[in-house]
């Protein structure tokens, strides 16, 4: 373990109380896109992408996750009116106690994501929104008061699955979103994309969704897509490998679509009538690689 790297966390983890999870994690988008193009062009990935947008700096394990729980605490002590606000930039509050939660849950993330990677499973999930989910939870017993899957009372009866037009929106619009990613990947393979093309591709399409939650920050009904596009992407590459150009790109629209609902159906799970933000994309993100890595090694 990079002993640097840790302590270098808690200024990651601070970083997204100051500026909030949902900028922090924007940030690591736009670091992570110029880095992408960068390395598909030859550069080395280390440097944005390893150490700066997913390492001790922005990584979403350390800045999103250390903002996530830095807002839980707010709220528990009523320094905001909701500890589940991602948006808020807690910096306005001047209270050195809501840095410091930010900063010690960065060095959690970064620890809990280290300590994930000495496990010798091929099929794991992808290790910050791992990461991510499991500081999710610390932050909900820590700092919540709904309980773990939120409050199931109410005039308001608790969504737990998705039906109907919900579930065909959900559906159409990750199959849609997975459509561009899949198909586009799939041309790339055929053009005879390089090595380095290829390799950086899921990353180059996460953070191209990253950076689009600016306009969801803005204010505008933009909906979080980084889980599709990031899991068709994935799909595609292991899916060409397995059937070949087409059935890659069917296999990520396929992937997208349920990326979609698996996201939704976290969100009602998890995220609704509850007073910590439980991310819904990350535990997608996490799920849906576990099973890529298992459906890679039935097919090793």
């Amino acid at each position: 373990m990079d002993i640097l790297a840790l302590v270098g966390a808690f200024g990651g983890g601070l970083i997204g109380a100051m500026l909030g999870a949902i900028p922090a994690f924007i940030m690591s988008g736009v670091i992570a896109l110029i880095g992408g193009i960068a390395t598909a062009s030859g550069a080395p990935a280390d440097l944005t992408i390893g150490f700066l947008a997913f390492g001790a700096f922005l990584g979403p394990h350390v800045a999103f996750a250390g903002g996530v729980a830095a807002a839980g605490y707010a709220g528990r002590t009523k320094r905001i009116k909701s500890g589940a606000n991602i948006f808020l930039a807690l910096n306005q509050l001047k209270s050195p106690a809501v840095l410091l939660v930010g900063g010690i849950f960065g060095m959690g993330g970064f620890l809990i994501h280290y300590l994930i990677g000495l496990i010798p499973f091929v099929a794991l999930p992808d290790l910050p929104s791992i990461t991510v989910v499991i500081l999710a939870v610390i932050t909900r017993l820590f700092f919540g008061s709904s309980g773990l899957t939120g409050e199931c009372t109410g005039p308001d009866k608790k969504v737990w699955l998705l039906c109907g037009n919900d579930l065909l929106y959900d559906a159409l619009l990750g199959g849609g979103v997975g459509i561009a990613v899949a198909f586009v990947g799939s041309a790339l393979f055929g053009a005879g994309a390089g090595d380095a093309v290829l390799s950086i591709y899921p990353v180059i399409c996460f953070s191209i969704s990253a950076v689009t939650l600016l306009f969801t920050q803005m204010g505008f009904a933009v909906p979080a897509t980084h889980h599709i596009t990031f899991c068709a992407a994935l799909a595609t590459t292991l899916g060409i490998s397995l059937f070949g150009l087409v059935g890659g790109a069917l296999l990520g629209t396929l992937f997208g679509a349920l990326a979609a609902v698996l996201g939704s159906i976290f969100c009602n799970l998890l995220n609704t009538r509850c007073d910590t933000h439980f991310d819904p994309p990350a535990s997608t993100i996490s799920a849906l690689t576990i099973t890529l890595g298992l459906i890679m090694m039935a097919a090793s």
